[in-house]
């Protein structure tokens, strides 16, 4: 009994810390949806992701029901259908028309039509003993395409040896939730919590020794830009006044400089009476 005692405070204690942790994970795209918001578009940006993590926290409220005692996995769930919600909200308000037809279709396909299948085959069409185990796998399922996703960020990391695409504390985040969440599913023996957040904390892994290897890269290549920059000086029109009274026109960097003779002196520059031909005209 003590041991169980001992599972069940530690079961609570990573269940509230992965709460936190995940409700920050929920919060990361909000910049992204207040560019949507100043610019009234929706260019180069997917509602997929966001349909399947509303669907994902759909079915594991479903499950959080069906087994009883799982209040985190109630209020963490509950917070991510809420903001998930939102997101898809604006969305569809800012995006064309062709991508908000397309985003209403999946909305009442997956997270309306599908979801609503998934209650009711369990509940008329399968024993009352397995539902939880069946819901369960299912969960597991969803949570694991989830995960799945960032693959295609990996793999756009790998191709252009750039982390531009790949937040740092985005990853970093990913894969504490998911050490928090196995923690709670281990310390509860709930193997459909356990089994999709080792899939989880491996990927972020991954996600931040790619992020180790391409940062310097990223960081050289960035160096390089600069002094490519700093070398690529505009040029400017000065009027050089000569003392019989004419005046010419000459193009000169702003790393030039004129003194007061009226004669530019710059490195690896002639000065002015040795470099340019003057054509005195009469007064």
């Amino acid at each position: 009994m003590a041991i169980l005692g001992i599972h069940n405070t530690l079961a609570l204690t990573f269940g509230i810390i992965g709460n936190i942790i995940s409700f920050l994970v929920y919060l990361a795209p909000i910049p992204t949806f207040i560019r949507i918001y100043k610019r009234k578009s929706t260019e180069n940006f997917q509602s997929l992701p966001y349909l399947v993590a509303l669907f994902s926290s759909m079915l594991w409220l479903y499950y959080a029901y069906l087994k009883t005692n799982a209040i985190l996995l109630i209020t963490i769930n509950s917070i991510g259908c809420v903001i998930e919600t939102i997101y898809i909200s604006m969305y569809i308000i800012y995006a064309h028309k062709d991508a908000r037809s397309l985003t209403i279709k999946l909305l009442m396909t997956i997270n309306i039509g599908i979801f609503t299948l998934i209650p009711l085959i369990s509940q008329f069409a399968l024993p009352h003993s397995l539902h939880v185990k069946i819901v369960g796998w299912i969960c597991v399922s969803v949570s694991v395409s989830v995960f799945a996703a960032p693959l295609s960020i990996v793999a756009r990391v790998i191709k252009t040896k750039s982390v531009e695409f790949m937040p740092f504390w985005l990853s970093f985040f990913l894969t504490l939730s998911a050490i928090m969440w196995f923690a709670y599913g281990a310390f509860l023996k709930d193997i459909c919590i356990a089994i999709p957040n080792v899939l989880g904390f491996t990927l972020g892994l991954l996600q931040m020794l790619l992020y180790a290897i391409y940062r310097k890269g990223e960081a050289r290549k960035n160096e390089v830009i600069e002094e490519r920059e700093k070398t690529l000086h505009p040029t400017r029109n000065i009027v050089v006044e000569i003392p019989s009274r004419t005046h010419e026109v000459i193009l000169i960097s702003d790393n030039d400089h004129v003194n007061e003779q009226g004669m530019i002196g710059a490195k690896g520059v002639k000065e002015k009476e040795n470099s340019v031909e003057i054509n005195e005209c009469p007064v």
